[in-house]
Order: structure tokens, then C-alpha cells, then sequence
């Protein structure tokens, strides 16, 4: 929800090993799909035919300039920020500028190897705010064989800084849309000239604000890409925000009310205490949040203050965060967080080491709403602000159109998936996106391009007590195809094969792995077969849930 605390590390930077990318294994129902797969395999395993890097500096596209046009061909990388890459192939790199009004400076890298292309695009997005270009994610689509690229989203800062928006905006346009969608067009002519070819399928994968970017391309931009992947989208930014002001003022306002990351086991083993056994298995990890009925009333200290109880300040603070925020009439704004594992992910989203206010809520409001460094959530009135939001950003920054007939008429495929213990956007709101959809196509027209799968365990975006870790982000999985979630999206893009369950896995040191999971198509969910190694996934079955 991006209530209260942002995480002291920069969020988003997914680094992982190089790997090489496979091909599509699975039987196809027709003689068309295998003669396409042995092509594609055998364009895969010749070297491409590339031109000139150096000469794409002279590229003239719309309202761009080209920076640098150059080949990488030791190995490694050393970007402007972040860590060192290495083991990456030779590869033309490509940077420039995109000023499409006076105020625009969009910076963008397009990344393409000299040999071994996919002959596919994959497009990368941002986290918090953006500012920054995700050089970790270049490099390892590009190990995968991917042209790719990715943009800054207009500004240069930290994930948590949205000073840049102040008085300026065609800065929060270029944010809220125009960068992804333009560095999207831009990059696939790009690669369209290195390889003298199109590529055969775009593909766009993300979180987060990332997951926001992602539903806006498939609502606004339906021909940018043909496969989006879509991580707990703050789709809907304006509300989710807006509600961070009433809990904010819940949980911060009233001092007494804080919650101290001491506290935090206590909470967690009520919950599990009460609602670890319902789906089967006692493992540590909730199905179904919404199952657990959980009265944080239950923790109410008899006498005087212990780290195992809470005060009645603080049992009004937790039932606030389970609830989400409302107006001042106390009409829903945005759905609250789900119980299960507070102990391992609130500190760095929601508690920090004392009471504070949110950058992400007090750096919106300032800069983006009001124009106005001094205004301060804990005076401010939730229906102003709410409204003041909306009127101002909401058709910029909020992707929540159900409408996606233009997406699906060019045959495209959505991927949504969140984890249900997110500390930070409520899994429930991308649940409401993915009915509205239904309600708006009908639940057959939906089903032949959208699929929704909620994570057992899982934080934000990835991490937390469950198997997380099932091919999103370029996290390898540890059964089936390495990307699972990703090559689903692949083979349902590209050989018509819709996606089941996904195989997630949890790593320990050292990637060693300590459980798989089957992550299902909502609403099915994965339910222990009462028999064998509950770590093992092949002990699971996707089947619908109880009620």
C-alpha cells in the first residue's frame, strides 16, 4: 500500500546468474507450431546478422537523441549506478534521450547481442518512482538471448524522491506513461535496424510501479507489446496513497499507537496460532489470508505493557492496517494489508526503528499534488487530499481501466500475480482489478488472455516465508522450465498452450533449496494431498478453494 515507511535499500534491483536461454520443449496440437519452433531454433543457433553498431548513432527517430552506439565485448559492464555485470555476451549497447515536450529528458538503454538473438524484445520497468534505469535486469534478459531496454521513466533519483515532480508536469506524464510506451517504440526500431528485422514477439515484465507501467501499456499501448508480465501493480496510485493518509494517521498520529518491530513475533504467532492449520498443513504460511479471521483484539495486554501483548493504542493501529484506508465518511479508499508474516517483512515497509511518516505518501502529496513542500499528512484532510489526487494525477499515474478488448484483439496475454503477505500494495486490489476485467469481458473472454496467480507466503514482488521465487524478474525456478512464470507466458503467446500452475520455489544459502511450491490460477489454490514431503510441490494439487 505504500502506507507508512519506505525500505531503507533501493527496492526492485533484481541481480541473478547468467543462464542460457532454452527453447520451447512442449508438443504443440497442430503441424504449423512445429515447423515455427524448429525456425525459431534454428535463427536462435545461427549468428544474427547484425549491422554496425556504432552506426545506429546516426539513427534520426522522433524527439530523440542518441548518446552512445557501442559494442560490449569483454564480458562485463560497470553502470552509472548499481553493481558491476559480468559474464554478459557481446553485445551493442545503445543509450539516448527522448524529449518529447521542452520539459522531457527520458533517458533509455537499448541492449542487443551480436549473436544468438531470441529474435524477441523484452522490455523492463521501474520500482517506487523510478529514476534509474534497472542495469541489472538488461543484463540478464540479454543472457537469456532478449533484445531489451529500459528507461529512467523521465528523471534521475532515488525510488523514494519525487522532488523532481515539483512544478513540473510533463515530468509526472512522462512518469505516469509516455516513457515506457516511447522508449517501447523506440527500442523496437532500434532492433529493427541492428538486425535488419522486427522482433517475432515483445514481451514486458515487472512490478510493482513496474506491475502500474505494465497495465498502462495494455490499456493505452495494446501494440507494445504481445506478452505483459504483471507484478503487484500499484495500478490503482491515487487511491492506494490516499489511503495511506487515514492509516497513517491511525498509526503515526497518535504516538501510543505505534507498533515497535519488537512486537511484530507476538503478532505473527497469534495469526499462525489461529489460522496456520486451516488450509491443511501447519507450515508457517497462510493459502488464503482472507480465511483467517483474526481478532487482534486477542492480543490486548491484561497487565501493563509486555513485548507478547499490545496496548489498546496499538490493537487499533493493526486492526487499521488489516483494514485499509477510508475517507472521512469511512468509505473504502484502498483494501488493507493481509495477516500471516508480519515478523520477517513489516520492519522495512511499515514499521522502520520509530514512529515516522511515509516518503512515498509525503512526497507524492508534496510534489505532485500540491505543489507544496510544507504540507503535512497529519493536519491534512483525507477527502481533500483524496480528491485533490484524482483530479491532478489520477489520469496520468493510475492503469485501471478494465477495458483491455484492444490488448486482447491483437491477441495478447496478461500474467498477473502478487503475493498475498505484500507489505506493501494489498494483494486484495489486484484481485479487484482482475474481477473487474471478468465483469467488464465476461469470465470466457477473460480466460483466453488474462491469468491471475496469488503467492502462498510471498512479500513484495518476491522474498518473504514462502516459495517465492518462480521465474518472475528473471528469479529461476527449481523445477520445470527455469523461468516458469515467464516461459508460461511465452509458450501461451506463442503456441497457443494456456498456463496452469507455475512451480515456485524458495531458496536458503547459497540457492540451496529448501521447498517448492505449485502457485495456481486464481482462485484454485494449492492444497496438500495429506501425504509425502510438504516441501516437495509434487505433495500439492491445485483445486478450488474451500468456502
Amino acid at each position: 500500500m505504500f502506507l507508512l515507511l519506505p525500505a531503507k535499500r533501493r527496492i526492485f534491483v533484481v541481480l541473478s546468474c547468467g543462464r542460457q536461454n532454452g527453447t520451447l520443449r512442449q508438443p504443440v496440437r497442430n503441424l504449423l507450431f512445429p515447423l515455427a519452433v524448429l525456425l525459431s531454433v534454428a535463427a536462435f543457433s545461427i549468428p544474427a546478422h547484425a549491422a554496425d553498431c556504432h552506426a545506429l548513432a546516426q539513427s534520426a527517430l522522433p524527439d530523440t537523441t542518441i548518446l552512445t552506439a557501442d559494442v560490449v565485448s569483454d564480458g562485463s559492464f560497470t553502470p552509472p549506478y548499481g553493481a558491476p555485470l559480468t559474464g554478459l555476451p557481446v553485445f551493442c549497447r545503445v543509450s539516448g534521450i527522448l524529449h518529447p515536450t521542452s520539459d522531457s529528458v527520458i533517458r533509455f538503454e537499448v541492449w542487443m547481442p551480436a549473436k544468438g538473438w531470441n529474435h524477441r524484445f523484452l522490455g523492463t520497468g521501474n520500482g517506487g518512482f523510478a529514476g534509474s534505469i534497472y542495469y541489472g535486469q538488461l543484463g540478464d534478459s540479454l543472457k537469456r538471448g532478449f533484445a531489451t531496454a529500459g528507461t529512467d521513466a523521465g528523471h534521475q533519483a532515488d525510488a523514494q524522491d519525487a522532488s523532481w515532480a515539483y512544478q513540473h508536469p510533463e515530468k509526472i506524464t512522462d512518469f505516469g506513461y509516455r516513457a515506457v510506451h516511447l522508449t517501447a517504440e523506440r527500442a523496437k526500431a532500434i532492433i529493427n535496424t541492428f538486425y535488419g528485422e522486427p522482433p517475432t514477439k515483445s514481451y514486458f515484465d515487472a512490478c510493482s510501479d513496474g506491475g502500474r507501467e505494465a497495465l498502462m501499456e495494455a490499456q493505452r499501448f495494446p501494440a507494445d507489446y504481445d506478452g505483459i508480465l504483471a507484478g503487484a501493480p500499484a495500478n490503482n496510485w491515487t487511491k492506494m496513497i490516499a489511503a495511506g493518509m487515514d492509516v497513517t494517521k491511525v498509526f503515526i498520529g497518535n504516538p501510543a499507537g505505534y507498533i515497535p518491530s519488537i512486537k511484530l513475533p507476538a503478532i505473527t504467532a497469534a495469526v499462525l496460532a489461529k489460522c496456520d492449520a486451516l488450509d491443511g498443513l501447519k507450515d508457517g504460511i497462510l493459502n488464503d489470508p482472507r480465511s483467517c479471521h483474526f481478532d487482534p483484539a486477542t492480543l490486548l495486554c491484561k497487565q501493563g505493557d509486555e513485548l507478547s501483548c499490545l496496548t489498546a493504542p496499538q490493537v487499533a493501529s493493526l486492526k487499521k492496517i488489516y483494514a485499509g484506508g477510508t475517507d472521512d465518511e469511512g468509505h473504502m479508499i484502498f483494501p488493507g494489508l493481509m495477516p500471516g508474516d508480519e515478523v520477517h517483512l513489516w520492519k522495512s515497509w511499515l514499521i522502520g526503528d520509530g514512529p515516522n511518516v511515509s516518503l512515498y505518501l509525503q512526497n507524492y502529496f508534496r510534489y505532485m499534488v500540491f505543489d507544496d513542500p510544507s504540507w503535512n499528512v497529519l493536519t491534512a484532510s483525507t477527502n481533500a487530499a483524496a480528491h485533490a489526487a484524482d483530479a491532478k494525477t489520477a489520469q496520468a499515474l493510475n492503469s485501471t481501466d478494465p477495458d483491455l478488448s484492444h490488448f486482447a484483439a491483437r491477441g495478447g496475454k496478461l500474467i498477473l500475480y502478487h503475493g498475498w503477505n505484500d507489505p506493501a500494495i494489498s494483494p486484495l486490489n489486484t484481485i479487484q482489478y482482475y474481477e473487474q476485467v471478468q465483469a467488464k469481458m465476461g469470465d470466457a473472454k477473460t480466460a483466453e488472455f488474462v491469468r491471475l496467480y496469488m503467492v502462498p507466503g510471498m512479500g513484495h514482488c518476491a522474498g518473504g516465508a514462502g516459495a517465492a521465487a518462480f521465474g518472475q524478474l528473471g528469479l529461476t525456478t527449481a523445477k520445470g522450465p527455469e523461468f516458469g512464470i515467464f516461459d508460461a507466458l511465452e509458450k501461451w503467446e506463442e503456441l497457443d498452450t494456456a498456463p496452469v500452475s507455475i512451480i515456485a520455489t524458495k531458496y536458503g544459502a547459497a540457492k540451496k533449496v529448501e521447498m517448492t511450491r505449485p502457485i495456481c490460477p486464481y482462485p484454485q489454490v494449492a492444497k496438500y494431498n495429506g501425504k509425502g514431503d510438504p516441501n516437495d510441490s509434487a505433495s500439492f494439487t491445485c483445486a478450488a478453494p474451500r468456502h
